[in-house]
């Protein structure tokens, strides 16, 4: 992987930090994927992690009316944080970081 592939790539899994969330995944996967790079790639798996995590998130929203969802809430921003840490390591290694707990939406 050339160095504005890896780039494109950690850029996709540092999204949520960056304020860009599934926007900057989209557009370098809609971009990218007609050429097979292998950025386009990482941002699926991270469209796949981030949409997973907004219905987790929804999901906590709506059972925090029971109390419960508090938790669910608290456990999916600590977990797109590591993640995304850990996807964006992985990405400058060269090595494509299958995320937990994901829903599998984009190919």
């Amino acid at each position: 992987m050339d160095s504005n592939e890896r780039l494109f790539a950690v850029l996709c899994h540092v999204s949520a930090f960056i304020g860009t969330g599934l926007i900057l995944p989209l557009v370098v996967y809609l971009v990218k994927n007609k050429d097979g790079a292998t950025s386009a790639k990482h941002a699926a798996e991270v469209l796949n992690f981030h949409l997973s995590m907004l219905i987790y998130a929804v999901i906590g929203g709506i059972l925090s009316f029971i109390g419960v969802g508090f938790l669910i809430v608290a456990a999916v921003a600590i977990m797109t944080l590591v993640c995304g840490i850990i996807g964006a390591l992985k990405a400058s290694r060269d090595e494509l970081y299958a995320y937990p707990l994901t829903i599998r939406f984009v190919g």
